[in-house]
Formats: structure tokens, sequence, C-alpha cells
């Protein structure tokens, strides 16, 4: 298609009918593969002269192809573009980059950042030549923007991943420092000049996010570099020329330069300036930073913060990042003895305003009650607030340097609370309030734990907090919620102070202001947890959840149903008669935020609202697990949830509603035709795209095996048996597949063979060779442990039918082999390296103790022997197991989370916008997700480099649970004596002292197991009757 005819399809492509856009979108899809198709769309984005929305068009096209087309996503694939092509379009793209209008730049860039990271530095080496050519000629600006996108393709990279970036450095970096020079020195300079620098800026944040190039640990280069930034720092931003619109303002050019050097200036200090990091070249940069600059750069955020004292104006990304270098200066000596001698003006004039109720926030409740609720409840917004930095500047201060700190800063707080009780209703600083009740809440963990504050809590709440409850002012009442909750859990001398801060916690939730309703939600899931006495909420808990779910109908906000669950958890069976309502209600919930989120892509809170929804309705199925006839009365409600999401549809909280699908099989009487139509979903699932969830997968079809047995074995339509096959021969056979990613797939087998046992002699031999045929090739010792419990299982389900299988398949001397090396495998320290769980060596004992009933003409007496003398030690070690786990303590640990130390990454736009990597904010404003222990969690920790040998039991029920391997052991020798006494009298022969020894106490064992059981059966019977 030649130019013309192109730009006339790129018209039709705008039409208002969709059928001549239709048409006009087929044209470009059948011609996209042509030679010469991709250079003449960048002839149409370059050319001056076309219109611009044919321009954008083709811009779009042209960005979209590039992406999926440039690097064939299998290496072995041949690329769809001619190399010529490729050529033509790297050659020109940089020539124009800078020359288009900025939105169709946007799109260039993506293009760039595309073709980079593919093709740089192997396949375009020549692009730092030309970026160094144009820093030093007049193509200044388009350098600078390809250099930016070079620059962060290396901005995560480590180690030898970076490699390309140093030399990148290397080459452009001295040009790079001389412009930075020349645009500092312009006077009076223009708002296009401020983009240079903030480029400038981004390529040298790029550059020293992860790691310092060498070239900049040079004293010289780098003290060049900080001359200029703390000069940019330092200087006031012009004042021609800022926007007065708010929005605008705050990303206007000049104050994105001074965000963007306070940022690098932060990520020098924090990462690079410690004195403590060991490698010697980094330790005398700290040095140098700590001597030279640290202590200048904590004067420039002062000099910032400035505006905040005087009514001036400063960003709030900026006013947080100053915050954080003054909270990271409270632990160095040299930083704090400056800081100390300004320390009341920073903390009363400028940390304390920050913390109150101020004109913007008033203007947002009431415009937007639900975008205000939504930025207080908005871990993003927190990393970026001056509010939430103010608050963690407080916390770090009295951490840090609380002896001489904290006293003045409560004083404060209380001379606050005295002035407002004082003054009359009509001139109360309300704003000032705010702000002290905010300060009494972040410092909670502090004052719950120091003298004299720590006495002297319920009389303060009760005299400051809980009459503001009536406050006639929203953010009042809502701020004595938030604080109520955060000191629900002390120890209250006089119990009526907890019941009424209870009582105005619940009528919190009917106030007529959203942000008072929101917040009193919160503060209830606290007083909930902290109530000893459940008869406080009983009476009301009707109405409370009727109140809650109207909130949750306005409100998409998973903490929200992080107070449900805790109800939910509290009351357990007491919820049975709202179960049915309550899942109902969160299913709905569920549906609205689901719709949510698929009109609006953006970071929605409706995604963590919706992942919230099924938690919560998990605890709700658990806590009325004893009542099982309930849950054929939800099942209607939750299966539409289910068989959606069990399909790609529902990949982001596919865990969440196979926990569901998990409870619902378990707990249910029966499993119901309908519950089974999910089965298919989950074969479709696991093959195509959900292998990790394996073993979450594995619960349900567990339950669907062993509690739907008849119908398993006898449906033909669709036919579960051939389909499991189909599904578990496949991940068996799959070479591509790690070793860990296919442990469920002999759980899975051994399920069938436990459950269906004397039922499924055909799959024996399939499921015995794909399980040898993996063995050959397994290196992880778990996944040979659980492969060999195949081999056991087997045995168990049919001796006879198993040996003679192995002995067709040419492998049974090899597989007894190696079972009885990895059996006798230990330690330095005489543990078991392998069936280091009691259920392993169960199923070990039984699969022996099966042999033991072969004949002699299957199983010859030096077989007989080496069977027996290994199921008696392994008898011996699996008592042993048992008596060590029933004389254990409790362990009571909570098993508290790892801190997530990740850095939140935000994928910003390189070209227009100025999202950035919120590497220095507190990563305790990270809010961590509760993780619901699961009851059927599969325990796959088989850590090969621990010595626990008493790693977790898998809490799947199974047919073998009442199987007990002593007696089954003792029984089997005894059929053999009765049958065959002359073999019997033969083995016992070859049996040394101990092995007697050992065999007469597995004898006396297997007695009191049997007069135990007896007993307890006696006992259920009793209860039964």
């Amino acid at each position: 298609m030649d130019l013309q005819s192109l730009a006339i399809v790129l018209q039709a492509a705008l039409s208002p009918n969709p059928a001549e856009r239709k048409a006009a979108e087929d044209t470009l899809t059948k011609f996209q593969y042509t030679p010469q198709h991709l250079v003449r769309l960048l002839q149409i984005i370059v050319d001056g002269n076309c219109d611009l929305a044919v321009r954008q068009v083709a811009s779009i096209h042209f960005k979209n192809f590039i992406a999926e087309n440039w690097s064939p996503h299998d290496p072995d694939e041949q690329s769809k573009i001619l190399p010529s092509d490729k050529d033509l379009v790297r050659q020109n793209i940089l020539v124009f980059v800078a020359q288009v209008p900025a939105l169709l730049r946007a799109q260039l860039g993506e293009c760039l950042k595309t073709i980079i990271h593919a093709d740089y530095p192997e396949q375009w080496p020549a692009l730092l030549q030309w970026v160094t050519h144009n820093l030093q000629d007049q193509q200044v600006y388009a350098a600078l923007f390809v250099l930016r996108i070079l620059s962060r393709k290396y901005e995560f990279k480590s180690d030898e991943e970076r490699t390309p970036i140093h030399h990148v450095v290397e080459e452009t970096f001295p040009h790079l420092l001389n412009i930075f020079s020349r645009l500092v020195q312009i006077g009076n300079p223009s708002i296009e000049i401020a983009g240079l620098i903030k480029l400038i800026c981004k390529i040298y944040w790029s550059s020293i996010y992860l790691e310092i190039p060498k070239k900049l640990y040079d004293p010289n280069v780098f003290d060049a570099w900080m001359v200029l930034f703390l000069n940019i720092l330092e200087r006031p931003v012009p004042l021609e020329g800022q926007p007065t619109d708010p929005e605008l303002r705050k990303s206007w050019g000049w104050w994105k330069v001074k965000k963007w050097t306070a940022h690098i200036l932060n990520r020098l200090y924090t990462r690079f300036g410690d004195l403590k990091l060991q490698n010697p070249e980094s330790k005398a940069f700290a040095q140098h930073f700590q001597k030279n600059y640290a202590a200048k750069i904590l004067e420039c955020h002062l000099n910032l913060l400035n505006a905040v004292r005087v009514g001036g104006y400063l960003p709030e990304r900026v006013a947080n990042l100053s915050l954080q270098y003054l909270s990271n200066s409270l632990a160095k000596s040299t930083t704090y003895s400056l800081l100390q001698t300004r320390l009341d003006v920073v903390l009363f004039e400028i940390i304390f305003p920050l913390m109150c109720f101020n004109d913007d926030d008033q203007k947002l409740w009431e415009e937007d009650p639900h975008e205000y609720v939504r930025k207080g409840y908005d871990i993003i917004e927190d990393l970026y607030s001056s509010r939430t930095a103010a608050m963690d500047f407080v916390t770090e201060l009295v951490r840090k340097r609380g002896k001489e700190n904290l006293q003045k800063f409560i004083l404060f707080i209380v001379e606050i609370f005295k002035r407002y009780e004082q003054a009359p209703i009509e001139i109360k600083p309300y704003r000032q309030k705010d702000g002290a009740l905010l300060a009494i809440g972040t410092l909670c963990d502090k004052l719950k734990q120091t003298e004299p504050y720590k006495s002297e809590l319920e009389p303060m709440l009760v005299q400051h907090v809980f009459p503001e409850f009536t406050s006639p002012m929203g953010h009042i009442r809502a701020k004595a919620a938030w604080v109520a909750g955060q000191y629900a859990h002390i120890n209250f001398s006089d119990p009526n102070n907890f019941r009424k801060a209870l009582q105005s916690v619940v009528a919190g939730m009917r106030d007529p202001e959203l942000p008072v309703r929101v917040d009193s939600v919160f503060a209830l899931r606290s007083f909930v947890e902290a109530c000893t006495d459940l008869g406080e909420i009983r009476p009301i808990l009707p109405q409370l959840l009727d109140e809650f779910f109207k909130l949750m109908n306005e409100v998409e906000n998973e903490d929200l149903v992080f107070t449900l669950e805790t109800i939910v958890d509290k009351f357990g069976e007491e919820m049975a008669p709202y179960a049915v309502g309550l899942c109902q209600n969160l299913a709905a919930t569920f549906w609205k935020c689901m719709n949510t989120e698929a009109d609006d892509e953006a970071d929605d809170p409706g995604a963590l609202a919706a992942v919230g929804c099924l938690r919560a309705i998990s605890t709700i199925l658990e806590s009325v697990s004893k009542l099982p006839h309930l849950f054929a009365h939800v099942e209607p409600t939750l299966l539409p949830i289910m068989r959606r999401m069990l399909t790609t549809d529902g990949q982001e909280v596919f865990e969440e509603v196979l926990e569901i699908a998990s409870y619902m099989t378990f707990f249910s009487p029966t499993i119901s035709m309908d519950m089974w139509s999910l089965w298919p979903l989950l074969m479709e699932a696991l093959a195509e795209w959900a292998i990790d969830f394996f073993s979450n997968i594995l619960v349900p079809l567990d339950n669907y095996i062993s509690r739907s047995t008849v119908h398993y074995l006898t449906c033909k339509e669709p036919d579960y048996q051939q389909s499991l096959w189909n599904m578990l021969s496949n991940i068996m056979n799959d070479k591509n597949l790690e070793d860990n990613d296919i442990d469920p797939a002999p759980k899975l087998i051994a399920v069938v063979l436990q459950n269906c046992r004397g039922q499924v002699d055909q799959w024996v031999e399939p499921y015995i060779r794909i399980t040898v045929e993996r063995l050959h090739r397994t290196e992880r010792p778990f996944l040979k442990c659980l492969l060999m419990q195949v081999i056991a299982d087997a045995l168990y389900y049919n001796p006879s039918l198993t040996l003679n299988l192995l002995q067709k398949l040419g492998v049974a001397t090899e597989i007894f082999n190696l079972w009885f090396q990895m059996l006798q495998q230990t330690k330095k320290n005489g543990a078991r390296v392998n069936f280091k769980r009691e259920n392993d060596k169960k199923i070990c004992c039984l699969g022996l103790t099966s042999l033991l009933s072969l004949s002699a003409d299957q199983l010859p007496l030096e077989a007989l022997e080496r069977v027996f003398k290994a199921t008696l030690d392994l008898l011996v070690a699996y008592k042993d197991q048992l008596t060590a786990e029933k004389e254990a303590p409790e362990d009571d640990d909570d098993g508290d989370d790892d801190d997530m130390n990740d850095s939140l990454q935000t994928d910003d736009d390189d070209y227009d916008d100025d999202d950035e990597d919120g590497d220095e904010a507190n990563s305790s404003r990270l809010q961590k997700l509760g993780a619901q222990e699961r009851v059927f969690r599969s325990t796959d920790d088989y850590d090969d480099e621990s010595d626990d040998d008493f790693s977790d039991d898998e809490d799947l029920q199974s047919p073998i649970d009442d199987v007990d391997p002593f007696i089954l052991f003792v029984d089997t020798v005894k059929v053999m004596q009765a049958s065959d006494p002359t073999r019997f009298q033969n083995l016992s022969q070859t049996l040394d002292f101990r092995y007697q020894a050992l065999a007469n106490g597995v004898a006396q064992h297997a007695d009191q197991r049997r007069a135990v059981i007896e007993k307890e059966k006696l006992e259920k019977a009793s209860v039964a009757s």
C-alpha cells in the first residue's frame, strides 16, 4: 500500500461510521506485515502537512505493532519485520522524536523503549554514538529524551546486567554535566529549560538508583554534580509563569525539577550515605557525602519547609520528600545536632500544622466525601502525602530521640487539648484538635508502653477523645472514632468506659457524614477484637450487620471487609442465622466491585475489595463448618461466582475462589451435580494457565474424589477418570515443568488409589508408568519421596498387581533398591533425609506391610527378610515421631509475616507525567494483607536444608487415617504365620536379637493401640446414643 492510500485508510479509521471504521481496521491488519508498511506509518507520523488526527492514529498503530512484533515471543520464531525495515525505523525515529508534537512524542517514546530494550547494545551499537554526538550538537533535547529511555532500561538491573550503563555513563555524563552547568547559569530561564533539567535529573536518577557508576565515585566529578543539585534545591522557584490552578501548579516544570532534585539527594543519602556500608569504596563515598553534603542538604530542606510556617506554597510531594530527609537525619548525630537547634520550630510550626485538618481537607470532605475516604485509606496516597510524612517524622523522633522529645511533644498536645476545652464552642480550635488527636493516635504504640503516659491513657481518652463522638464537626467525630480504635486494646479499669466507647463507635456507623461512618467501622474492628464479653455486641449484631452492608454498598474498601471478617471470626457458629444473608450481600458487593474494575482499569480499590469479599465468604463458611445443612442454602449464591471466576476471568481472585470451592466440596453433606460442573473448569485451567495454583486446585479435586467417589467412578459424561488421567499425564510428562511445579500430581494419584481401592485396577498400570518415568528424571528429594509414596499406595491398593506391573516394566529391583536406600539415608545428627512427615512414614509402612501378604513365589525369603526389617525400622521411627509430637509443647507462635521490604514501583510514563518510584517511602506504610490460615493448605514445605523432621502433615483427610500401621503389620504377620508356618519360621531365624526385640515391641504396641481404639469406639457410641 502506497503512502497516499495508507493515509486514506487511516482517515477512514477515524470515521464515525462503525462499518467504515471496521473496514479500515481490517485493511490495516491485512497489510501490517507487508514490507515498508512500518516505515510508511512512520513517514505519516512525522509529516507536518498531514492532519494531526491521522498522524495520531498512525502513531498508535505504529506503537502497538512494534510492541507486539519487534521481538518474537519465541526465541526460535522468525521476526515478522524485515531487518531492512528495522534499520530504517531505528535511523528515522531518532531524527524525528524531538520534532513531532508532544502527543505523538509519547507514542514514539514507547516505541523507542520497546526497541532499546530489545536491541541495545547488541543490535543497535550506534545508538550511544548518536546520543553522545547530539548532546554536543543542536539536537540536545532529542539526545536527552533518548538517553532517559536508555538509562531507564538499567534502572533496576544489578551486577553484570548493569555493565552497559557504566559505558553509557562514561560516554555521556561529561557532556551531560556541561549541559546541566550551562542551563543552571542561565538568568531568567524559560519553562523549556526546566524540561531539559528535569530530563537530566531523571537520567541521573536511573543511573544511580541501585548502584553508583564508578565514574561518579571520583570526588571531583561527584562534587561537580552536587554543586548543581544543591543550587537547584536551594534557589527559589521562579514566581513568573506559575499556574494559579493548584493541580497545574504542583506539576509545573520548575516544581518538577525541585522534586526530582530532592528525590536524587534523598536516594544518595539513604542508600549510599550510610557509614555502616562494608565495601571500602562505598564507605569512603559515604564518609565524603556525610562530611560535605548531608548537613547542606538538610539546610536546604529546612528552608523549603519554611514555606509551611509562613503560609507560602510548597507542593505536597516536595514537602513529603523534605520530611523524609528530616526523618532519616534523626539517627545520625551530625545531622541531628543541626536539626536539634531548630527542632521546636520544625515540630510545632511545620510538622504539627501539616497534621492538622486544612482547607483542602474541608473542601474535599464537603464536595466529594467518597474521594476523601479513598485518599484517607489509600497506601499510594500515603506514600506521597506530606501529612503521612509528618506523622512518620513524629514516630521516628520519639523512637530514635524520645528521651529529650516525647515529653515536650506530649505537653504541647496537652496544651492544645486544654485550650480547646476552655474555648467557647463558637471559637474552639477544631482543626488543631484534629491534629492533636491524630498525633495521639500516631504515638499509640509508644504511649501504650511508656510510663507515666501508659497509666494516664484511659483518663485522657475519657476527657479528650470520647466527648468528641458528639462534636458538631464531622472531621472531629471521625478522628475520635479512629483514635478510640487505636486504643481499644488497652486495659480499661472501668468497663463502662470501654462499653460507652463501643456504643459510640456503633452509633457512628449511622452518622450522617460518610467519612465518620467509615472510620467508625474500622474502629469497630479493634473493639470487636478487644471485646471479652460478646454480650456487649450480641444484642445489636443484626442492625450492626445491616449498617455494615449499607456502607459496603456506598464504599468499596477492603478494610471494611476486614472488620466483617473479625466479627464473623469472633462470633463463630453464632453467625449461622446470618450466614446466608451475609454471603448474599458479599456476593452482590463482589459483583459490583468486579464490574467497577472492568469499567475502570486504573488503580481501583474495588479490586482489593473484591478479594476481601471472597475472603470474608471463606471466613463465614469456616465459621459455620459444623452446620453442613447451611452449605446447600449458600450454594446458589456462590456457584455463579465460582463458575465465572474459575476461568481466565478470575485470575486475580483465583486463589480465593478455590478456597471457597474447597469449603463447599468439603463441608456440604453431599457434592451436588452443580458443584461437579466446576470439575471441567479446573481441568481446563490447569491445562492452560493455572499450574501455579496446582496445590490449591488439589484440595477441591481431592474432595470430589474422596467425598463423592461413586459419582467419580460411575459418571461417563463427562468421564472424570479419563480427564484426570489426561491432566496428570500431561503434567507429569512435561519436561518444561520444574519438580516443585508438579508436587500435587503424585498426591492426586494417591487420592485415587486410596479412595478407590479395588475399583480402578485399569488405572494402576498407567499411573505406575508415569510415576516411574518422572522418578527417573527427578532431582528434588521431596518429589522423589512423593513419587515413591505412589508406589507404596499402589502396593497397599493391590500388592500382587503392583509388583507384577513393576516386574513387567523391568524396574522392580531398581525401584526397591532406591526405596530402601532412601529409607536408610540419614544426616550427621541421625535424622532422616527422606519421608520426614508422619504421613510419609505411614504410607511407606502400609505399602511395605502389604508386600508381606504376598506368597513365597511372589516374594522370596531374601526379599521378604529385607522388606520385614525395613518395615520394622520404619514403624519404630513412626512411633518415635508420634511420641515426640505428643510430648512437644503447644506451638503458640503467631508466625509474624515477613517485612514487606520490596519497594513499591509505579510504571510511570517517561514522557509526559512524572510518577516515580517510592523507594524512600517508609515500608511500614505498605499495609500488609492479613493472610488467612487455610485449613486445607497443602503442606509442601520440605526444606532440604532444614533439620526439622516434624514438618506438618497434610490436613487433607484420607481413608488411611483409620488404618493403624502397627495393627496392620501384626495382623499381616499372623496371617503369614498361620498360612505358611515354615516360611514364617525361616524368616524368624534370619532375624538377629535387635530385630526380634523390635518385632516384640511393635506387637506389644499394636495390642495397646487395639485397646485405645476400642475404647474410643465405645466412647463415640456412648456419645451418639
